[in-house]
């Protein structure tokens, strides 16, 4: 139950609107017990079994002179108004009670709906905010498809589940207690048989609630897994038509949708168990009760007075709803606690890249960049060994080499994207892993081969992240980006939307885009990664154009494989296998006649 406090201590923001729900519920409870127990007094006297009070008591603070008020009251409207009179009386009094019960019961649904809504918005909020504060190494382990599960299905299920039921698991056991100490004060033999039977059906509740936990905590899996076949399969349509695999992939979906449908089936069976099973639990209780009652009042009417047991009858068919609903809210909270799990495990997911205690303002970038023999390892696979780099501000270095050679990596590591178990890359002087993560990213463009654009307008898209940029800094970005033209020619301009990641443009309209996003922000210090290796020949010129522009005066890191973008690089530096094994100028390269030469005679001959 660990996940269900941990709900309600979102509730605590909300404790107005709570308390103010909970003040509700206690008046619908007592006047649904007051307009039950009202009636039993008044058939006593009304059919003779009770002796009319004529004189009027004394007042005290005990249940016994409540009672005798209530008769003497009830005996003055029988007396002055007669029978069929006072009947119509306690019949409207019955009706105005229900009513107020009922209109209480409705403040207080409409005092929780703020707690539900506000208490799903902020996890959904937290969520959101920890999934992008996560590290990059997080989603290299996870599915898309799950997580995108988590987010949305299972908060929606902790909203149904358990904020839908939070109401009832307050409100029905106070109805439980009330009407229990109502039976208890009419007949507390009764009243014992009741609590002797009332365990039994809990344990069975309760076994059953357990078996619904493991089991929606199964059908959730297989939901992330839908939602991730659903992902996958609209990134990769191009290539699931290419590959005339439509029907494999319908065939993948249709297994894992029949596995999730078999559990759900096998779960809402046992949900569906709860309200039958307890209200069935509760009749055979009634019937034991009015076996021994009825003998009771037809063998000795002294032992108990017919109209308290018709009244105690009453009050108990009254016990069997909040019951049931009771019952029915605890098996909705053991299908959803398996939802607030699975959120818990992203919340709970530990932030292994963030700022460390000591970490120091940079908001400037005054010398160099320095790579002092780093080792780096994805797990237990090494992927970068003994990096010793220096790139003095204003300069180009270009990483060349084939794939899986380390050159990314070594962007991702001066990003803090993923971070060295060392501290032996630092930007003047200073250990990236001591600079706030901020400032560092602030420090930074990164312009790279999969262009990540939004499904939002050009402007957004080029002003992203800036919401300061006015129109005439977003397009003086996009005119030094080259971009400036075929946007003007877009039907909406610059507020045309672009699609789902740009899919209304071409890949170097996209290009160009992402290249005046990195203009606009203006960094001192840029990074490439391979931005040009996707594009025709004419858009590689353009781009390569906006490259330009945009190297100007910064200090860059450059990774690519058509060496003849990196021809004019201060340094080249060639990798292989983690290593760096040759560097030098082009020309310098080249004279070595070593892997670089054997890479640009390869690229020369095509």
């Amino acid at each position: 139950m660990d996940s269900f406090f941990w709900i309600a201590k979102y509730v605590r923001k909300y404790w107005r609107y709570a308390a103010l729900n909970i003040f509700f519920n206690l008046l619908a409870v007592l006047f649904s017990v007051v307009s039950i127990t009202l009636v039993i007094p008044f058939l006593g006297l009304l059919f003779g079994t009770q002796e009319m009070v004529t004189e009027q008591p004394q007042f005290q603070a005990n249940i016994e002179s409540v009672v005798n008020v209530f008769y003497y009251t009830f005996s003055s409207v029988i007396i002055e108004y007669g029978k069929t009179k006072a009947l119509m009386f306690i019949c409207g009094l019955v009706a105005l009670l229900f009513l107020l019960k009922n209109l209480f019961m409705y403040l207080g649904m409409y005092f929780v709906a703020p707690v539900r809504l506000g208490v799903v918005q902020d996890i959904r909020n937290q969520l959101f905010d920890k999934t992008i504060a996560l590290p990059l190494s997080y989603f290299s382990e996870e599915r898309k498809g799950d997580i995108i599960a988590r987010m949305t299905n299972d908060v929606q299920e902790v909203e149904w589940a358990i904020l839908t039921s939070l109401e009832a698991l307050f409100r029905e056991p106070l109805s439980v207690a009330f009407f229990l100490a109502t039976l208890f004060f009419m007949n507390a033999q009764f009243t014992l048989i009741i609590l002797v039977l009332l365990p039994i059906t809990g344990l069975l509740i309760g076994r059953i609630g357990k078996s619904l936990k493991k089991t929606s905590e199964e059908g959730q899996l297989k939901m992330g897994l839908l939602l991730s076949m659903i992902e996958e399969s609209l990134t990769g349509l191009r290539i699931i038509k290419a590959f005339t695999a439509r029907v494999f992939m319908n065939n993948s979906f249709n297994q894992a949708n029949q596995d999730y449908s078999t559990l759900m089936i096998k779960m809402y069976r046992k949900r569906d168990l709860a309200s039958p099973m307890s209200e069935l639990m509760g009749v055979l209780v009634l019937v034991i009760l009015m076996w021994l009652g009825g003998r009771m009042v037809l063998n000795d009417v002294n032992s108990m007075n017919p109209a308290v047991f018709i009244g105690f009858i009453a009050v108990f068919s009254q016990l069997i709803r909040p019951a049931k609903a009771f019952t029915s809210a605890y098996y909705n909270v053991q299908k959803g606690i398996a939802s607030a799990d699975r959120i818990r495990y992203i919340l709970d997911a530990p932030i292994t890249i963030k700022d460390m205690p000591d970490a120091v303002a940079k908001p400037s970038f005054e010398k160099e960049i320095k790579f002092d023999n780093v080792d780096f390892a994805y797990g237990d696979q090494p992927v970068l060994k003994q990096i010793n780099l220096v790139i003095g501000k204003g300069k180009m270095v270009a990483l060349v080499g084939a794939s899986g050679a380390g050159k990314s990596t070594v962007a991702d590591l001066l990003g803090r994207f993923y971070d060295s178990p060392d501290e032996n890359i630092l930007i003047d002087g200073i250990p990236v892993k001591r600079i706030k993560l901020n400032d560092l990213r602030k420090l930074m463009g990164i312009v790279s081969q999969e262009t990540i654009l939004f499904n939002d307008t050009v402007f957004n898209n080029i002003a992203f992240g800036n919401s300061a940029a006015t129109a005439q800094q977003v397009e003086e970005a996009a005119r030094l980006a080259n971009a400036h033209e075929f946007i003007e020619k877009m039907p909406g301009g610059y507020q045309t939307n672009i699609g789902d990641r740009g899919g209304k443009l071409s890949g170097g309209q996209r290009q160009r885009l992402s290249i005046a996003r990195a203009l606009l922000k203006n960094p001192p210090i840029l990074i490439l990664d391979e931005a040009t290796s996707a594009l025709d020949t004419e858009s590689e010129r353009l781009v390569q154009d906006a490259i330009q522009n945009l190297m100007k005066n910064r200090t860059s890191l450059v990774i690519a494989h058509r060496l003849s973008t990196v021809q004019f690089a201060d340094e080249i530096i060639v990798m292989q296998q983690g290593k760096i094994i040759e560097r030098g100028r082009h020309e310098e390269l080249l004279a070595l006649k070593g892997v670089y030469r054997k890479l640009y005679d390869l690229q020369s001959f095509v």
